[in-house]
């Protein structure tokens, strides 16, 4: 029976286009490298407002790549139809983060336990309290053992998805960093809140692209954070 929900308003693909696993990037150009060079019998399933979706096999496994755009609200509404529309059981982000640690270096990745947030997305599910974004462990166990066995160098803890980009200095009480939060990116929160929700898994995998004294470019953040790359397709 055709699902009368798609296409979607942002998604062009019909049902059965999209795998159960998707990596999902900010960044619609990361998507179409990660389709480019990683997947074989690639099938593009969506261009609407160029923010690009690939269909897949990476090692003889169906998978999905697709691009998010930036902040809970945009993320929020892609996993969203993921979910509920395209029957996405596995939703994993793989983007760019800034470290918050001294110890915690550009190009190495953080997988991100939990995610704090400044959005006031998780506060729409409307519950009695303040919620605690969390990833799924199962995809979490699986992606810290490729990462050990590849010899990569990692991170696991808390992050934080925050819906400023600059200033985000706070003005008094304790820190992120104070707090052992370990970077800050735009996503997560969003991503976790609706997977718990929907009963999916969710994880965000990160690859450190600046601190105070390390930065990358552009160019770098869209084909040379491989390593994100290879963890997350191995979770397919």
């Amino acid at each position: 029976m055709a699902n009368p929900n798609v296409p979607t308003p942002h998604i062009e693909a019909q049902v059965g286009e999209i795998a159960e696993t998707i990596l999902l990037p900010g960044d619609p150009l990361r998507a179409k490298f990660i389709a480019d060079n990683f997947l074989e019998d690639v099938k593009q399933f969506n261009s609407t407002r160029n923010m690009l979706g690939f269909t897949g096999t990476y090692k003889g496994k169906r998978v999905s790549v697709m691009g998010t755009g930036m902040g809970c609200p945009s993320i929020g509404i892609y996993s969203y139809e993921l979910i509920h529309f395209y029957g996405c059981k596995n939703l994993i982000r793989v983007g760019t983060a800034g470290t918050l640690q001294k110890d915690v270096h550009v190009k190495e990745l953080v997988f991100g336990m939990g995610a704090c947030t400044t959005s006031n997305y998780p506060a729409l599910m409307g519950l009695p309290g303040t919620y605690a974004p969390i990833c799924s462990y199962e995809l979490l166990e699986k992606a810290v053992a490729v990462a050990k066995e590849e010899g990569y160098k990692y991170h696991v803890g808390n992050i934080l998805s925050s819906d400023a980009f600059y200033g985000m200095e706070l003005p008094h009480g304790k820190s992120w960093p104070e707090m052992g939060v370990l970077a800050v990116e735009m996503e997560a929160a969003a991503l976790y809140t609706n997977a718990a929700a929907a009963g999916a898994n969710a994880l965000a995998i990160l690859t450190i692209s600046d601190g105070p004294d390390e930065v990358t470019t552009a160019e770098e953040r869209q084909t040379t954070f491989t390593q994100m790359m290879e963890v997350a397709l191995s979770l397919a």
